[in-house]
């Protein structure tokens, strides 16, 4: 059985090539035509135990991610089998797979979520997850700028942060970064919101992939409430593991303005409607989209060899 590193998936697909993929997985998923295994989560010592999966059969593909959490740092890996016999393909190191999966989903609900006319964005946390999201979004939309709150940040920052995405990129406090802001994306470890849900601008998109825990959350109840629609990758397993929305007050989340990302990208749900609405989408990460970009970058390295 082959093993698949990093470099090789970073040198084999582009992130065009996950936002295709994936749009195709959720597609078949919000019709019906794959199935996922949700996170479960085992802990001893401090040691943290996680796996996921998923069955996409039309993409010809079925495996799992498998990953441990020590002192806060991953270690991913995944394992594909072929969907017609079973037979294991190929063992993934999963980390290039769980970046470029994270941002291109991201991309995938702001295309039916935001404005096509955004042009301000504001990124909290510049992590690999954040960078990855700046880079993404700045190709998917016409960026003018890119804010970046994250108290962590180099002073090299934004000149390495421009460079990736060709738009200009300042660093800003939490407050500046959201005023105006028509595309928000919070990628940080924080365990309280962020700003106030008041801060966002009419007609603005917030990304919110930085919280899987139900203890910690990014965003406040204004922010939930002032969201015309909430999509989610997959409610079952979103609604037991995102903070965001576990710990909402009564009131704060209207089930029915939550949406699955299946149903956005199947034509089941409308996306955005009103051109001043806020809109969301609350990721923690699903089995489907390690599994179907592993399959893709399995099947282009086949490929190549024949």
């Amino acid at each position: 059985m082959q093993h698949i590193t990093d470099a090789v998936v970073d040198a084999t697909i582009s992130p065009e090539d996950a936002q295709a993929v994936l749009d195709d997985a959720f597609a078949r998923f919000g019709r019906g035509e794959a199935a996922m295994q949700a996170r479960v989560r085992t802990e001893a010592g401090g040691v943290k135990l996680s796996t996921l999966g998923a069955v996409v059969p039309g993409q010809g593909v079925v495996g799992a991610k498998v990953y441990t959490t020590i002192q806060g740092q991953f270690t991913f890996v995944i394992l594909l089998f072929a969907a017609d016999d079973g037979r294991a393909l190929a063992s993934f190191d999963a980390g290039a797979i769980t970046r470029l999966r994270t941002a291109a989903c991201s991309v995938i609900a702001a295309r039916h979520l935001a404005r096509a006319d955004a042009r301000v964005m504001a990124l909290y946390g510049a992590g690999v997850q954040g960078r990855m999201h700046a880079v993404q979004m700045a190709r998917a939309f016409s960026l003018g700028e890119i804010r970046v709150s994250d108290p962590y940040a180099p002073p090299t920052l934004a000149g390495e942060l421009q460079a990736a995405c060709g738009v200009p990129v300042r660093l800003c406090a939490p407050e500046a970064a959201v005023e105006g802001a028509d595309i928000v994306v919070t990628a940080s470890r924080s365990t309280t919101p962020l700003f106030r849900g008041e801060q966002l601008a009419p007609g603005s998109f917030v990304a919110a992939i930085g919280s899987s825990l139900p203890h910690t959350r990014e965003l406040d109840d204004a922010a939930l409430r002032r969201a015309a629609t909430i999509a989610v990758e997959w409610k079952p397993q979103t609604l037991q593991e995102a903070g965001d929305l576990v710990l909402a007050a009564p009131g704060a989340l209207d089930p029915a303005r939550i949406v699955e990302l299946g149903e956005l990208v199947a034509g089941l749900k409308p996306g955005r409607q009103d051109a001043q609405a806020v809109t969301l989408y609350k990721s923690v990460g699903v089995g489907l989209e390690d599994v179907a970009l592993a399959g893709l970058v399995w099947q282009r390295l086949q490929g190549a060899a024949n």
